[in-house]
């Protein structure tokens, strides 16, 4: 019973080692995200010096490079989001990072518990949240008094989420 019960307690820890592949994917559709993004900024910029050179000003063009430039940022923020969930599984379920250890330069990739890998990962997705509501609010059509009324409230909700995340940080 001994030795069954050592097999099987050998397989469960050893079935922690799925983890890698939630480590694994996690870290390439960062790395996705952030050649994505990085691609985007680089069009956008050749286009914007072509434009320039060419003496060109089409309507709503700067309206289309902040759009761009915003919705980069948002996908940095998600590359950010999946990098941090990457290293937090990793050293929650596998082992610790000994080089980011070694460096000592940041702390923000260190995880020691689940609740420390969901609050930071909270606080990045509300600043996604953020983002994403910013790149939106610049293309809104306030019509009515009951639409801007309603952005207001966005803005107030936004805004109580922002003190909120800098309280609860301890700061």
């Amino acid at each position: 019973m001994k030795l069954l019960e050592k097999i099987f307690e050998q397989t469960l820890w050893n079935g922690r080692l799925f983890v890698l592949l939630a480590v694994i994917f996690s870290l390439i559709a960062s790395i996705i995200l952030f050649i994505v993004a990085s691609v985007d900024i680089w069009e956008i910029a050749v286009k914007t010096a072509k434009m320039y050179l060419a003496q060109e000003h089409p309507p709503y063009f700067h309206e289309k490079l902040v759009g761009v430039i915003i919705g980069a940022v948002d996908l940095y923020l998600i590359a950010i989001v999946m990098l941090i969930f990457s290293f937090g599984i990793y050293e929650l379920f596998i082992s610790e990072i000994d080089p980011a250890k070694q460096s000592g330069s940041s702390k923000i990739l260190e995880i020691h518990s689940l609740d420390q890998l969901k609050d930071k990962l909270a606080k990045v997705i509300i600043m996604v949240l953020i983002v994403t509501f910013f790149k939106k609010a610049m293309f809104i059509d306030l019509t009515t008094p009951l639409d801007m009324f309603y952005f207001a409230i966005a803005i107030m909700a936004l805004g109580g989420a922002l003190y909120l995340l800098h309280k609860g940080s301890g700061k």
